[in-house]
């Protein structure tokens, strides 16, 4: 298929496609006849997974390695996986993360849903929270 198409089919635009060939994250496109760059169908899954790396917040040097390791062959695929272990680690922290903040996001969302005690230092404006510490007088006052 030529990059028209595989940009169409994978919603990369041709300049990704072109740039991640030139840094080595595609392999290099077979051409034909006329020089044109004429793709296998199968890109389709590796363009895929690199997207699933890219939306988990793995570098681009990490998947520069990945793909690397990948051309060289099954001589690396316990150095893929370990590479792969690690990212996976990261992305359960990170979902751990955004787990917690839905959970808070959800708290404060349901307080608006008509709840009528909320906690009120949580919900209160920011100058009612800050209240002077015991034993102060305010300017004025005797």
């Amino acid at each position: 298929m030529k990059i028209g198409e595989l940009a169409k089919r994978s919603g990369l635009t041709a300049y990704t496609i072109r740039y991640y060939e030139r840094i080595g994250l595609l392999p290099h496109a077979d051409r034909d006849q006329s020089g044109q760059r004429d793709y296998d169908t199968s890109i389709l899954t590796w363009i895929e997974f690199i997207d699933r790396l890219k939306t988990t917040g793995m570098p681009i040097r990490e998947m520069l390695r990945y793909a690397a390791l990948r051309e060289r062959g099954v001589d690396t695929e316990a150095e893929r996986g370990v590479l792969l272990e690690q990212h996976r680690e990261r992305v359960r922290a990170h979902v751990a993360k955004l787990k917690a903040c839905l959970e808070v996001l959800d708290t404060k969302i349901a307080g608006y849903a008509g709840k009528e005690e909320r906690m009120k230092d949580n919900d209160a404006p920011i100058h009612e929270r800050r209240r002077k510490p015991a034993g102060t007088r305010q300017a004025g006052t005797r």
